[in-house]
């Protein structure tokens, strides 16, 4: 039982983990979107290399940016396929729990 619930917390400790990250790819697409639909409305376009910024060819960094993004909705849809496999486990063991708790409350009476 106690092993269940150690489980049961390092599932959640993992599931905390994946929505950190899955934040942090969510909050990536919103800049690569904005990136992208600034530069369709600029002339010239520049990318940081190291510590200074150089002149780009604008359909490269679009291109670029497209790329990114679609590496990151990949991404994505990977943590949030993981994010529900771990809370559907979860929620498996944790009515495993229960019914174990409730059966030895039963077996003390």
């Amino acid at each position: 039982m106690s092993q269940k619930i150690q489980q049961l917390q390092s599932m959640q400790q993992n599931l905390q983990n994946i929505t950190l990250q899955k934040q942090q790819v969510e909050s990536q697409l919103v800049e690569l979107q904005s990136a992208l639909q600034e530069i369709s409305t600029t002339e010239q376009a520049y990318k940081i290399v190291g510590k200074i910024m150089v002149a780009s060819s604008k359909e490269q960094l679009q291109k670029d940016l497209q790329d990114q993004k679609e590496v990151a909705d990949v991404r994505l849809k990977s943590l949030l396929k993981q994010e529900e496999s771990f809370k559907h486990s979860m929620e498996e063991l944790q009515q495993e729990v229960v019914k174990e708790l409730q059966e030895e409350k039963k077996n003390e009476q």
